[in-house]
């Protein structure tokens, strides 16, 4: 006699394994750019950079496409962001969560890396981070 209960278990385990696997979001750094020129630390442009940041990965991961581009709001230092999530890889499908710990991940690479600097970009796998004082268009 069949048990009821195995066939259920073993549809229970591959649903939950498929879930499981579905949207780890790779955060392996494959680059990172950062402008020659750099900015002081009183300068106004660093609570420009601070809010574009916080707003890419914020506001990326509702956007469609997760696909992103924002200006600060203050006129005596712009500062330009843009950020992106892949929305399918060959083998993940990223969730709003999953894009915005790549993002995470991506600007802390930046402040890292890219410290003081007017412009920074970094590539992961899953995400990517733009910053510039100047408008750009990637």
């Amino acid at each position: 006699m069949i048990d009821v209960k195995t066939p259920l278990t073993l549809v229970l385990i591959l649903a939950l394994s498929f879930e499981a696997a579905k949207g780890i979001p790779n955060t392996n750094l494959t680059q990172i750019l950062c402008n020659g020129a750099q900015y002081f630390k009183d300068d106004p442009f660093a609570i420009s950079l601070a809010y574009v940041l916080a707003e890419l990965v914020s506001t990326t991961p509702s956007r469609h496409g997760y696909d992103y581009h924002n200006i600060s709001p203050y006129p005596n230092a712009f500062a330009y962001g843009h950020a992106a999530c892949n929305n399918t890889t060959t083998t993940t499908s990223l969730t709003t969560q999953d894009c915005k710990t790549c993002l995470a991940s991506a600007k802390d690479n930046l402040l890292t890396s890219c410290d003081a600097r007017i412009g920074g970009r970094v590539l992961l796998v899953d995400c990517t981070m733009r910053y510039e004082r100047y408008p750009f268009d990637d």
